[in-house]
């Protein structure tokens, strides 16, 4: 039988994320599971969120109004936090997705968290440690955008003619939107997933990786893939299984000497 997929409460407080990602973020989301609710926090009669109305049509986004009553005092953030809160003791949802980048909702996700159910973060790269770290996973909102917005990666060596060894690509440059992969982590978590012969499901190795970073992702580095990853860096092999028109298995580990 089918694993069923999550029902999650998607919350986005419109202060603090762009509505020009909103397309790939709720692509990112199905992969996740089925949104079931999906709410906007923000005060839309200034003008300043305009962006985001024709979004909300378009997603069916159910736009919560909220007036800022006092300078200064982020009244939608509050709102947020209430409904939040209304939803997790509904007992109806298995994940939380919380799309900022304000710390403020730092409590919120570790009291989500408290209950047992999955939180999902979704912020920029200046989002506060704290808050991400505070989440099950985050996503930065940077990897969701069109390529054509994102740097582009840099160009892999061409290969080398037939009859002589090609050497394996360098671990690519890092830059703004690039930066190196955490190599020490990585060679980490394969060998607390290993087995006595050294090689690591994949899969195991992803979900200790996520537990020591909540914002890992292959995608921050420049890659499709952890796996794709992994084939590139010096230091690591890959072994597959599983023939033609099957899934396969993936295997990782550590060569000797790495």
């Amino acid at each position: 039988m089918a694993e069923q997929a999550q029902r999650l409460a998607v919350l986005i407080d419109a202060d603090n994320a762009s509505a020009a990602i909103v397309d790939d973020l709720l692509a990112e989301i199905a992969k996740l599971g089925t949104a079931s609710v999906k709410r906007i926090y923000g005060d839309f009669t200034t003008g300043r969120l305009a962006a985001w109305n024709a979004r909300i049509l378009e997603h069916s986004i159910q736009q919560v109004q909220q007036p800022s009553f006092t300078t200064g005092k982020n009244a939608s953030d509050i709102a947020l936090v209430i409904d939040a809160m209304d939803l997790l003791h509904s007992k109806r949802f298995t994940g939380f997705c919380l799309v900022s980048s304000d710390s403020d909702f730092t409590r919120l996700a570790m009291r989500l968290r408290e209950e047992g159910v999955i939180v999902y973060g979704f912020g920029e790269k200046k989002t506060p440690r704290a808050f991400v770290a505070a989440c099950d996973k985050f996503i930065y909102t940077e990897i969701l955008r069109p390529p054509k917005k994102r740097a582009a990666s840099p160009a892999r060596p061409a290969a080398k003619p037939p009859g002589r060894p090609v050497a394996k690509p360098a671990p690519r440059p890092a830059s703004s939107d690039i930066s190196a992969p955490p190599l020490d982590i990585l060679r980490d978590a394969i060998d607390s997933s290993a087995d006595e012969s050294g090689w690591a499901h994949l899969g195991q190795v992803g979900r200790v990786l996520n537990n020591r970073l909540p914002d890992f992702d292959a995608r921050n580095f420049g890659y499709r893939s952890t796996g794709a990853m992994l084939e590139e860096l010096e230091g690591f092999e890959i072994r597959r299984q599983g023939g033609p028109g099957q899934q396969q298995t993936v295997y990782v580990k550590v060569k000797p000497g790495a």
